[in-house]
């Protein structure tokens, strides 16, 4: 299992009392699936993927990335898993303006100490599977939406993470350009074997997904599952 999330409550300040964000949360997500999770504004979507992230640190519970009890590690600990085990997709690109696509994916792992040839080499490795080989060169304002988001999901596969977590993916597209990066998240999860959690408003293509689950009130509850590769049934 690459992802647990294991009985994890995350509580803020309000005022005087607090307010949970993440209710005694279970999520299992093992290698080359993708868990999409569903559920209104509010719901906690953004919370669990900040805990899973190693972003925020629970009130109680326990996450583990890649066997890795998160509790136990330092700060520098952490921040090293995000580094080398966590690929994240934010919502929007937020690629800098100055630096070609290839440039993007190679910033983010000049910490690794890999020579920069190598690091070319992955990242046009890694354009070319999201479809943009010919789009090394581009900056952000010679590229679509789309395209961005494919930079974005480049980036985030950079350190081939264990865990990559998606926040609203699809947001900012059209429905031809959003089907088509979530067509892209599921084949990429497969061949790269992340354990994947993406974070949606869309129903459209909940079918692709081999779980979904849905957040309400801090509350995970995990709705539908399939196996790769068959058609989506209720859960157990």
């Amino acid at each position: 299992m690459t992802l647990l999330v294991h009985d994890v409550t995350l509580t803020y300040p309000d005022g005087e009392s607090r307010l949970t964000a993440l209710d005694r949360v279970r999520l299992e997500v093992p290698a080359g699936t993708l868990t999409a999770v569903i559920g209104p504004s509010g719901s906690g979507k953004s919370s669990l993927l900040a805990v899973a992230a190693t972003l925020v640190t629970p009130d109680s519970g326990q996450v583990v990335v890649a066997g890795q009890d998160t509790a136990r590690l330092s700060a520098a600990e952490k921040s090293a898993l995000r580094r080398e085990k966590i690929g994240i997709v934010f919502q929007q690109p937020n690629l800098l303006a100055s630096l070609t696509a290839a440039e993007q994916l190679q910033v983010m792992a000049h910490l690794s100490g890999r020579p920069a040839r190598t690091l070319r080499r992955r990242a046009l490795e890694l354009l070319d599977a999201v479809g943009l080989a010919d789009k090394a060169d581009k900056r952000p304002h010679q590229l679509s939406g789309g395209q961005r988001q494919r930079v974005n999901i480049a980036r985030a596969l950079m350190n081939e993470p264990a865990v990559l977590l998606v926040d609203e993916p699809t947001s900012a597209l059209d429905h031809e350009r959003g089907a088509a990066v979530l067509d892209l998240l599921v084949t990429l999860t497969r061949e790269r074997s992340t354990a994947t959690v993406l974070v949606t408003h869309d129903h459209a293509h909940l079918e692709r997904m081999d779980r979904t689950s849905t957040m309400t009130d801090g509350r995970l509850t995990r709705a539908a599952s399939r196996e790769p590769g068959s058609e989506t049934v209720p859960a157990a």
